[in-house]
């Protein structure tokens, strides 16, 4: 059952994924600054994150204990990926300058769909399904994947921390940002996370792991380019060089 599962939730991730990055393009995400009436009820942000980003680490840590052949190579797995949604989870949430800034609850409905469904392939899919020894610590795939998910894990929370601290010191206010990667893209807590995942891809060399990743880009690439967009709507003085998600390409 788990198995047939597994790919019917693969297929539904590559699937989401290329109607996501179609609909992204004409029809912004309704949540931080591209909120709007007509989406029906909604959750103050901080709870929604909570409840939207609660069952990636749960399925990947239940996977993960339920796992007979565990070696060293799964704990950095899990210790990676807990790095991530435990900050995203249960810090994020209450850091954030809009944690109570209204979240519709279909949208938090939508990311609980996929974070089960991800978190369920990658959980099932890295810790029952393909197999790594100790030596897989040695091989290319891992160490050009730990290194991309290091670099992006660090950009993704640096920029947060940086946004938070801008938004904070300007009364919740959006203004430009300045320094940093900032002074090369609009976005890049985008880019962070799609680095991010690109490296978990490389590291597991699974499906699992390119699934997410491809979303991750679906999903990220389009808001990257709708709030470069906004920012220079809303910004005349808005640097004219910078990109919005990817240094100096766009």
């Amino acid at each position: 059952m788990h198995i047939n599962l597994y790919q019917l939730s693969l297929t539904l991730i590559f699937g989401f994924a290329v109607l996501v990055f179609i609909l992204l393009f004409y029809i912004p995400a309704p949540y931080g600054k591209f909120m709007r009436r007509g989406w029906g009820p909604s959750v103050k942000s901080g709870l929604a994150w909570m409840i939207m980003e609660f069952p990636s680490p749960f399925l990947m840590a239940y996977f993960f204990l339920t796992s007979t052949h565990k070696n060293i190579v799964h704990y950095v797995f899990i210790l990676m990926w807990l790095a991530h949604y435990l900050y995203r989870t249960f810090i994020y949430p209450f850091m954030q300058s809009g944690r109570k800034k209204p979240y519709p609850v279909v949208v938090v409905l939508m990311a609980v769909i996929f974070n089960v469904l991800n978190g369920f392939v990658n959980g099932y899919g890295v810790f029952h399904l393909y197999s790594y020894d100790k030596s897989w610590l040695f091989s290319w795939q891992f160490i050009a994947g730990f290194v991309l998910f290091a670099s992006g894990f660090i950009i993704n929370k640096t920029a947060d921390s940086k946004m938070m601290h801008l938004r904070n010191n300007n009364s919740g206010e959006y203004v430009i940002p300045r320094g940093w990667l900032f002074e090369y893209i609009s976005s890049p807590h985008y880019f962070g996370e799609i680095v991010e995942w690109c490296g978990w891809a490389i590291m597991t060399f699974s499906l699992p792991g390119l699934a997410f990743a491809v979303f991750t880009f679906a999903n990220l690439f389009p808001r990257a380019i709708a709030s470069h967009k906004w920012y220079r709507q809303h910004f005349n003085d808005y640097p004219s060089g910078r990109k919005a998600v990817i240094p100096f390409i766009i």
